[in-house]
């Protein structure tokens, strides 16, 4: 028989002892960190004046005004707060922002009339809203002896600290005040060298602070920001909906807890309401299924009780939208795979103080709805995470599914919701 008839014996192949060289790239977590680290290490060498813009105005209240001389000249200047100054003492007596506004609107409709709250505001000064307890209603005693209240003690909420920083002081110590406190801005102050008396120079805001990160700090060290590109998912900025579906609501749960809601149905009060109790500034305003059609803000309330028409807070949110500007800028949305170099690209670009996070495609792949709320993205949420208050691992796991990646985008002006002529809300300085 012919040997080329016979069957084949198998070769055997003898293992490699060859080593695959091992990867000299650094663990994704690693590199983010560094670019983190880079931006710290960029605050810490530039000072609060740095950040200062070429021109701007500042608007500084008397605490001798009465509250509503003092909303209408925050109107008047499209701002949100301001500095107070005491002249009698020459010093810096605190700020006044939106949220005082509506602390004050809150107690006025839990403690006193309408006529009485419209003639009150009318000569409350400033100087008697917080820091003093002041006569706005009496309670009487068996002994008919009235007795003074605070706001913020009637409404069991916390009073803000008297916060200052030179200008001189880095970037990076004003950014960990703001972090610390929980504030949303900062006043700079100074003195004069001739009478020693305090000089308000400036106010550091969240906003100009971050934009000015994602300005300088990409021409400082570029390679290092164009490496933030983990999620933001995965770096748990921001507040998410708890429940990963409808069925694990618990009973009579609000299903987007622990994010408060509302529906253009809600009346405007209600809202203030979860302003003042969460000492929030906006509210996410959601269909029957969950689908974010707007927004509502605390800069809103001050167009609706500008004219001191407080019955005005009875009114529904699709009512209450209607007195907005049509320039409002629309609601700014972000998937949760969006990466934080994305949204400070998107700082740089346009005013933001906030992004609604919504479900994506592949959240409707898994039989979810896209541009359903998932979650919502503050500043303070950011800077909060930049300064290193939010760390992550290699194995750590994301607390929601995955969504592919999706740029930052704008929902349509909100007249395409519904409201034929939906207005204004002024911009926030």
């Amino acid at each position: 028989m012919s040997n080329s008839l016979l069957p084949q014996s198998p070769s055997i192949r003898r293992a490699s002892t060859r080593r695959r060289a091992g990867s000299n790239l650094p663990p994704l977590q690693d590199v983010h960190h560094g670019a983190l680290q880079a931006i710290r290490t960029f605050l810490k060498g530039r000072i609060c004046y740095d950040a200062f813009p070429i021109s701007f105005r500042l608007i500084v209240l008397d605490t001798k005004l009465s509250v509503k001389r003092a909303l209408q000249c925050l109107l008047m200047n499209s701002v949100v707060s301001a500095p107070l100054w005491n002249s009698d003492k020459s010093e810096f007596a605190g700020m006044l922002t939106v949220l005082d506004i509506i602390h004050l609107i809150q107690y006025y409709w839990r403690t006193a009339s309408y006529d009485f709250a419209t003639e009150d505001v009318e000569t409350l000064r400033l100087e008697k809203l917080r820091g003093k307890l002041f006569e706005i209603f009496f309670r009487w005693t068996l002994f008919e002896v009235p007795f003074l209240l605070e706001i913020e003690i009637e409404l069991g909420v916390a009073q803000p600290p008297l916060l200052r920083k030179h200008p001189d002081n880095t970037l990076y110590e004003a950014a960990q005040v703001l972090v610390q406190t929980h504030a949303r801005r900062l006043p700079l102050l100074d003195y004069d060298s001739d009478t020693g008396h305090e000089v308000i120079v400036s106010t550091l805001t969240q906003y100009r602070l971050l934009k000015f990160i994602s300005i300088n700090a990409m021409i400082q060290c570029p390679q290092e920001i164009q490496k933030l590109n983990l999620s933001l998912r995965r770096l748990k900025i921001g507040t998410y909906v708890a429940a990963s579906s409808a069925t694990d609501v618990p009973e009579g749960q609000n299903p987007y807890h622990p994010i408060a809601t509302a529906t253009l149905n809600t009346t405007v009060f209600n809202v203030v309401h979860m302003f003042s109790e969460l000492s929030i500034s906006a509210v996410p305003i959601i269909n029957e299924d969950g689908i974010v059609v707007n927004l509502y803000e605390t800069v809103d309330v001050m167009t609706l009780v500008r004219s001191g028409s407080y019955q005005s807070l009875d009114l529904t949110i699709s009512e209450a939208l209607k007195q907005r500007s049509l320039d409002f800028p629309g609601v700014v949305i972000c998937t949760a795979s969006d990466s934080l170099g994305t949204l400070l690209q998107l700082i740089k670009k346009r005013r933001v103080h906030r992004l609604v996070v919504v479900e994506g495609e592949e959240e409707e792949r898994k039989g979810g709805r896209k541009g359903r709320l998932l979650g919502i993205i503050t500043l303070s949420d950011v800077l909060r995470y930049i300064m290193g208050a939010g760390t992550i691992t290699e194995a750590q796991e994301p607390r929601q599914t995955q969504m592919p990646s999706a740029s930052s985008t704008t929902l349509p002006s909100p007249s395409v919701f519904g409201s034929p002529t939906i207005p204004a809300t002024p911009p926030i300085a």
